[in-house]
């Protein structure tokens, strides 16, 4: 056990690790969160690509105080995988619930993510 706790702890997280500027989702970046487990890294894009749909559902609805909970959620789920971009839009939402170029923003941050996520699963 000691030697996956040391693989676990010794790889940098997502507070470390450069953005991927290419794609939505920094798939260098999930691997290590998954130590490399390709069927853990499905299985966590596939929750996180039905979190984003409940967001978007519920983020149109939601008041100020809601969609900071919403988007205070998104932000760490989005980094903690990779989707930087995501994430950061996310944290600007916090910052500023009721900007609504940023909330279109993060809606057009979800589609990048969910078409990423189906191509790559294809």
């Amino acid at each position: 056990m000691k030697d996956l706790d040391s693989a676990a702890f010794g790889k940098p997280g997502g507070e470390t690790c450069e953005p991927s500027q290419s794609r939505p989702i920094d798939l260098v970046h999930l691997s290590r969160q998954t130590l490399g487990d390709r069927a853990l890294e499905e299985e966590v894009l596939g929750m996180f690509v039905q979190q984003l749909a409940a967001a978007r559902d519920s983020l149109a609805a939601a008041d100020a105080a809601g969609r900071r909970m919403i988007a205070h959620t998104l932000k760490g789920t989005a980094r903690g995988i990779g989707a930087f971009k995501l994430g950061d839009c996310a944290a600007a939402i916090e910052e500023a619930p009721d900007n609504k170029a940023l909330i279109a923003r993060l809606s057009h941050s979800i589609d990048e993510v969910r078409d990423f996520v189906a191509a790559i699963n294809r």
